[in-house]
Formats: structure tokens, C-alpha cells, sequence
């Protein structure tokens, strides 16, 4: 089982690595369903493997001048106390609430990944300083509380709202979302810390080889069609999302 799961660690990294997101709406399935790993426990374990994937792809970024830092220290903080409220209310959802939940935020992601006009916006002039700022905090605090309940980065949303009420090119929207990420779901896993049971040794282990896997990936990025990669990936996601949401239609 151990080895099962630092292959699906492997998939994870590559699925980060070729699309720059993702991997992390993978893991919470993989714990649940393949390793059997309680709902809460997964969450948290899988903030943990976010937060550490998403630093690393930050690092990368930041090396070529794509991370704007005073961006993500407007919405990394916002981000990081919306996460942590998120984690600490997820005592007030059962398991399958949780994972319901985070079906929809599946089918969300396809959606966005489906009509890669809204995904990947094109830039433009920011709006007013006043209104960004209150959108930015906003959906900072939305987007946070919602990975503090369902476990997933939530780039898909960030990344869009960046471009649009910021005007940074893609590139820097992508790079400044990963530090954000890596801020709130470290933020996150604290909220966790204490309510759940977390297999250290193995966490370290899954998020050490989807490190690995990122790199692969972004290797193998050069020769794979991008569009045909979300389309299937899309797909996937549609395909598991709604599985999970009829596993744990007893929540509605």
C-alpha cells in the first residue's frame, strides 16, 4: 500500500508539472479511496502535500521574476485566515459533507478547465486601487475558507481573479497563486492540527515525491499538447466528481 502510494504521490507531481495545477484535486481521492484514509485526515494531510508542491513551483517562479510579491502580501494573508477559519469550522461538517462539497469544487475546476476562456484570461488595465482592493480581499477570504473545508489550492479561481482585477500577466498570476497556495493551506493544515490524526512520516513521503514529480513533468511539458491534457483532465475530474457526489448523496 505504501508503494501504491508514492506512485499516485508520482502522478500527482506529474499532473502539477504538466498543468500547473491540479495535482492537487487528485489527493484527496487518492487518500479517501485508494488509501483509505479517513475524509478529515486526507484534508488535512493533503493541505500539507499542497502547500509544499505549490512552495516549490513558488520557488521556481520567483528565480524569473514571475512571483509579484506585493500582490501576495495583499492576498496571501487575507487567503491564509479565510483557510485557517475554514479548517477550524470543518467541525461542523460531517465527512461526507465535506467530500460532497469538494465534488462541487471538482466540477468547478472542470468547468474552468473546459472553457479555458474563463481559465486564462487576457489581461487587462486593473481596475480602480479602492475596488480591487475589497475584491481581492473578498475572494481571498472565499477561496481560503473553501480550502480549509474541501483541501484543495484552488488556483483555478485564484489565478482568473488575479489576471482581472490586478492586470499581471498570466505568467505572474500563475507563479504569485502558487505562493498564495503554499501560504493558506499551511495556514489550513494548522487549523487541522490537533483535530485530526496525521500519518507525519507518510505525508512527508507522498509530498517528497510529488516534489519529484513536478520536475518530470515540467520537463515532459514540451512535448505535450496543453490542450488536449486539460480537455482529458476536464473530463477526469467530471467523471470523479460526480462518483463522489453519488458515494455521499446521503448529505442531501
Amino acid at each position: 500500500m505504501l508503494i501504491l502510494g508514492f506512485a499516485l504521490a508520482l502522478l500527482v507531481g506529474l499532473s502539477l508539472g504538466l498543468l500547473g495545477g491540479g495535482g492537487s484535486i487528485l489527493t484527496v481521492p487518492i487518500f479517501v479511496y485508494i488509501l483509505d484514509i479517513e475524509a478529515k485526515a486526507a484534508i488535512a494531510m493533503s493541505l500539507a502535500v499542497v502547500g509544499g508542491t505549490s512552495l516549490i513551483g513558488a520557488l521556481r517562479h520567483g528565480q524569473v521574476g514571475n512571483v509579484n510579491a506585493r500582490v501576495a502580501l495583499i492576498f496571501g494573508p487575507v487567503a491564509m485566515i479565510g483557510t485557517y477559519l475554514g479548517a477550524r469550522l470543518s467541525v461542523f461538517f460531517s465527512g461526507a459533507m465535506q467530500l460532497a462539497l469538494f465534488a462541487v469544487v471538482m466540477l468547478l475546476a472542470a468547468f474552468f478547465m473546459l472553457r479555458e476562456s474563463l481559465a486564462l484570461p487576457t489581461p487587462r488595465r486593473p481596475r480602480r486601487p479602492g475596488l480591487a482592493l475589497v475584491l481581492i480581499v473578498a475572494e481571498g477570504l472565499f477561496v481560503g475558507v473553501l480550502t480549509g473545508l474541501v483541501g484543495v489550492g484552488g488556483g483555478f479561481l485564484i489565478v482568473p481573479v488575479l489576471v482581472l482585477l490586478t492586470g499581471l500577466p498570466m505568467k505572474q498570476a500563475v507563479g504569485t497563486s502558487l505562493l498564495v497556495i503554499a501560504l493558506k493551506s499551511f495556514a489550513g493544515f494548522a487549523g487541522y492540527v490537533g483535530q485530526v490524526d496525521v500519518n507525519w512520516g507518510f505525508m512527508a513521503g507522498f509530498t517528497a515525491v510529488a516534489i519529484v514529480g513536478i520536475w518530470i513533468g515540467a520537463h515532459l511539458l514540451q512535448y505535450v499538447s496543453q490542450v488536449v491534457l486539460k480537455r482529458a483532465f476536464a473530463v477526469l475530474l467530471l467523471v470523479m466528481g460526480f462518483w463522489i457526489l453519488y458515494q455521499n448523496r446521503v448529505v442531501f
